[in-house]
């Protein structure tokens, strides 16, 4: 998961950032490498990346959602099986411009659901509506998509964390991703070269480069060329093969939220046709 490391791989980036363009520079070099992606929506967080997001239904009105991977909780990895639901949360949460400068900060007030079983996501509520982010910060969410990805789909996945924008498309739909005790499913596999995340690029949303509408959220990658370890996930097909792709990066579907929708927008995981995981029942 791209959240280990992130210490070391902060300490090198920070010297050749120290070094060379700043952070605007860098923004703007990123943003010319990456037509359709900017940094509007992007978020950040003490040790990942995030993105202030609506469904398509959203309205102004709502209490604003911010999402990023489970393994961002900031009480530590979730365990194979456990879910998050309505657990209330005060962590800060850094909003950039399109540009990459820093908008400002909104607070959560709760976790709507987390997890690391299936996908790997968690849903923060703010505590202030769409329409207060827009008047105070000028900032805008990011729809998400109500579909997975096509193969080929042009995407970005962009990190707050960094300030960073990685393109490539979309190579496959992998049926199972396993990672140490993690088991995640119909991960997205990006087409490489273009898109060799680094810790600290964990919850960067995985945005299409053609409707600007988030597809998915980044959370893995291979980086020893290891089998099913932390850091080394492997890809499971249909028949229970196991591949190695050494570098290779992926991210998680983020469309099942739809899923679980009331008509208000909540989350309910009991709701007919809801592809998220329940909480594990206690005996």
């Amino acid at each position: 998961m791209k959240l280990f490391r992130t210490l070391l791989a902060a300490t090198a980036v920070a010297t050749t950032t120290l070094l060379g363009a700043s952070a605007a520079q860098a923004a703007q070099a990123a943003q010319a490498a990456a037509p359709g992606a900017d940094f509007t929506g992007i978020a950040a967080l003490s040790n990942c990346s995030a993105s202030l997001v609506r469904y398509a239904e959203s309205v102004d009105t709502d209490k604003a959602l911010v999402l990023t991977n489970g393994h961002c909780y900031e009480g530590g990895f979730l365990q194979p099986g456990q879910v998050l639901v309505n657990k209330a949360s005060t962590r800060s949460i850094t909003l950039l411009n399109p540009d990459a400068s820093r908008a400002g900060t909104v607070r959560a007030d709760k976790i709507l659901f987390g997890t690391m079983t299936k996908t790997d996501l968690i849903v923060y509520e703010v505590n202030e509506t769409y329409a207060s982010i827009k008047d105070r910060l000028n900032v805008t969410p990011l729809t998400l998509a109500k579909q997975a990805p096509d193969n080929g789909t042009g995407m970005a996945v962009v990190s707050g964390y960094w300030e960073r924008i990685y393109t490539c498309s979309v190579q496959a739909t992998i049926p199972e991703l396993r990672e140490g005790d993690w088991t995640w499913q119909n991960s997205i596999k990006y087409q490489q070269p273009g898109c060799e995340t680094i810790g600290g690029t964990s919850g960067s949303p995985v945005v299409s480069t053609s409707s600007g509408e988030m597809i998915g959220i980044n959370n893995t990658g291979n980086e020893d060329g290891e089998r099913c370890t932390v850091n080394n996930p492997c890809e499971v097909d249909a028949d229970g093969n196991v591949t190695v792709d050494q570098g290779a990066a992926y991210g998680e579907q983020t469309w099942w939220l739809y899923t679980c929708l009331t008509t208000d927008r909540a989350i309910d995981l009991n709701k007919s046709g809801c592809e998220l995981p329940k909480p594990a029942r206690h005996h």
